[in-house]
């Protein structure tokens, strides 16, 4: 139960590696508010945990993330609820790979509207309620490509890389208020799309892992579970990597 008590929202969690750390967070004893982009979906994964375990204290919320107002207020109403925000995890975020000539400029905006903007419009609210309250953690959603990069979809690794730069700085000026800032970087993970590829897909791809196998989504709400935990006390400003080392 290293979470007892504590009160967490995590974006994008209605499915996948988002899906999973909420899971992770219930059954480490937090109450936790997920947020995801409908009502069908937030509702689906509602039933989902509840089915799991009725006791476990869990709602949902469907505000559009590049909205700042909606964000904020929907922050806000975890805290009219629960009473405090220990913990805010921006995992929501979508991934391109589009080649750079076919690129066209509303997508590029698209995708950093919802991979860095969005983090920005969580973070705002969370802060000014974390400082009341004597303090919390932020964990964001990075990628193996912001180390690396990628050989197509520009935008996707430029948001992580941004992602990461955000998470340095928060870090470094959130620090004195006793709020604790790091972010996760994923490698290969058997999410819906990536279990949905052929095998001979899946297979260069593991061989391409020094560990030898892709990731699951329990493997990374693990680290997620750690840094939101108390065992990581002093660890603020860092980009955890979870990719079985495949970084090139």
């Amino acid at each position: 139960m290293l979470l007892k008590d504590k009160v967490a929202v995590v974006t994008g969690g209605t499915r996948g590696i988002g899906y999973a750390i909420v899971k992770k967070y219930l059954e480490n004893g937090a109450k936790v508010v997920l947020f995801g982009s409908r009502k069908e979906t937030v509702d689906k994964a509602l039933a989902s945990l509840k089915e799991e375990n009725a006791d476990w204290a869990v709602d949902g919320a469907y505000p559009d993330l590049t909205d700042a107002k909606a964000v904020a207020g929907a922050i806000e109403a975890v805290k009219e609820k629960f009473g405090r925000v220990d913990i805010l995890v921006n995992n929501a975020g979508i991934s391109q790979s589009t080649k750079i000539e076919d690129y066209n400029p509303e997508d590029f905006e698209k995708i950093m509207k919802l991979n860095v903007t969005a983090i920005f419009n969580a973070v705002q609210p969370a802060v000014k309620i974390m400082r009341e309250q004597g303090g919390g953690c932020i964990l964001n959603t990075s990628s193996m490509v912001s180390i690396c990069g990628q050989q197509s979809g520009c935008g996707y690794p430029t948001s992580k890389y941004a992602v990461n730069g955000l998470t340095w700085s928060l870090a470094r000026e959130l620090g004195p208020s006793n709020i604790r800032v790091n972010a996760v970087a994923p490698g290969i993970t058997k999410t819906d799309m990536v279990a949905a590829l052929p095998e001979q897909m899946i297979q260069p791809l593991i061989a391409n892992i020094p560990i030898r196998r892709i990731g699951e989504p329990e493997d990374i709400a693990n680290a997620f579970l750690f840094l939101a935990s108390d065992m990581a006390s002093y660890v603020t400003g860092e980009i955890l990597s979870v990719d079985g080392a495949m970084r090139t």
